[in-house]
Parts: structure tokens; sequence; C-alpha cells
């Protein structure tokens, strides 16, 4: 899966964060999402979620990404 990444910007408010969805194979055949958000241009904070299905990741990412575009992030992709 190519790397889901949004971005809210609000120039008046000095507001300029990112959030990344990257999904994966493990090494034990589950699925992760790795998440990671912070201010755009500095390192961020990264976590982690398990999966043991390819379809329970992707449902987990659609819903924070719908979560995320509620709050005003935009995908750049």
């Amino acid at each position: 899966m190519i790397p889901i990444h949004l971005e809210r910007r609000h120039p008046a408010r000095n507001m300029q964060r990112y959030y990344t969805f990257t999904l994966t194979r493990t090494l034990f055949g589950q699925w992760a999402v790795i998440r990671e958000w912070g201010r755009i241009g500095h390192p961020g904070t990264v976590r982690e979620a398990w999966f043991a299905t390819e379809d329970e990741a992707v449902e987990a990412v659609m819903q924070m990404r719908g979560q995320k575009e509620r709050r005003g992030y935009r995908a750049l992709r």
C-alpha cells in the first residue's frame, strides 16, 4: 500500500501539521498500520498497531483517515 500523507495548514493560527499512514506486512504474517504525525518539518510521533488480516488493517486506516479529514486534514496525493 502506498503511504497516505495528510496535511493541515492554517497560517493565521501558525498551524502546519501532517499525518501519515503506512500499511505493511510483519515478519510473522500479521499486518501493521504505522502512523506518524507532528509539525511539518520536524520529527513526529510514531505509533504502530497490529492486525490479524489485511482487511482489518485497511478498515482501520480508512476509519482513522476519515476522522482526520473531518478535522481538516487533506490528502496531498
